[in-house]
């Protein structure tokens, strides 16, 4: 396994391997590493001749106030955890490689970036569609993997690639879960014992409209109601937004129907967890 830390090197040895035919697979991350990523590395390696996982704490997805700074760097146990599963190139670069000095192009999908958590999060779907560009570009990656868990992510990133004509495939992985439901994240690390705790509500209200929807309820109001009413029963919980919307475009839908998304974000003390499930 090499360690790649300069976008020109990153993109010429693709582009060698590319000349010789073999596939390549991208696992785009932020690090902190848990096992929602190593499942998208082994559907990767698993698919592909050659892995590429990207490690890069991208600053054009955070707003001011959010958690930049003390987002988790582990970066030994990344590579460690990448050098167990076979990962050929490890794409790390610097802020400065990435946004240079005079940087002033980004990418913004329109629409679909201001709903759901584009509502509290105005700048971070741009920062995500930008990173997205570039390390496609850089990477020229055949297939690229991403998780169900950041569903609204997956669904720009689709449309990413439809509109601007990107030669790859977009593939979705499954959300990891604990065993006691919790979908994996690296946030979760900042979930203290009682939060932890607390944050097992959100996958609760899912199993609840789970429920609802298989004894023919199909009106989604009554089932964000019921959902709202089961979190509101955590003290330490604070709802940011309940919402089922179209799988495609993510608009509200009026009945419940095959291929929606059940899409909620949750304040748990001061840290915001989010998680969905496909119907």
């Amino acid at each position: 396994m090499q360690v790649i830390t300069e976008p020109k090197k990153m993109q010429s040895i693709a582009f060698k391997h590319k000349l010789k035919s073999r596939s390549i697979g991208f696992v785009p991350t932020m690090g902190a590493l848990h096992e929602g990523h190593l499942s998208l590395i082994r559907a990767a390696r698993r698919q592909n001749d050659l892995v590429i996982v990207s490690i890069f704490v991208n600053p054009a997805q955070f707003g001011p106030k959010e958690d930049l700074r003390r987002y988790p760097r582990p970066i030994k146990n990344d590579l460690k955890l990448c050098r167990e599963e076979g990962v050929d190139f490890i794409f790390n670069p610097n802020s400065d490689q990435i946004y240079p000095l005079g940087f002033k192009t980004y990418v913004l999908v329109d629409g679909l970036s201001q709903a759901l958590c584009g509502k509290t999060r105005p700048i971070h779907f741009r920062g995500v569609a930008t990173i997205v560009t570039k390390l496609f570009n850089i990477v020229q990656a055949d297939n690229a993997y991403f998780g169900q868990k950041d569903a609204q992510q997956v669904v720009i990133i689709k449309r990413l690639v439809q509109d601007l004509n990107f030669l790859v495939k977009i593939n979705v992985v499954p959300t990891v879960r604990e065993n006691d439901g919790l979908a994996l994240s690296s946030r979760n690390s900042y979930l203290n014992p009682k939060q932890r705790e607390a944050s097992l509500v959100l996958s609760r209200s899912l199993k609840l409209a789970k429920k609802m929807i298989s004894k023919g309820i199909a009106d989604p109001g009554k089932i964000v109601l019921e959902m709202r009413k089961l979190i509101k029963k955590e003290k330490l919980a604070k709802i940011d937004y309940i919402e089922i919307v179209d799988h495609s475009d993510l608009k509200c839908i009026k009945k419940i129907s095959n291929g929606c998304i059940i899409l909620l974000a949750v304040w748990i003390g001061k840290i915001r967890l989010i998680d969905n499930m496909v119907v």
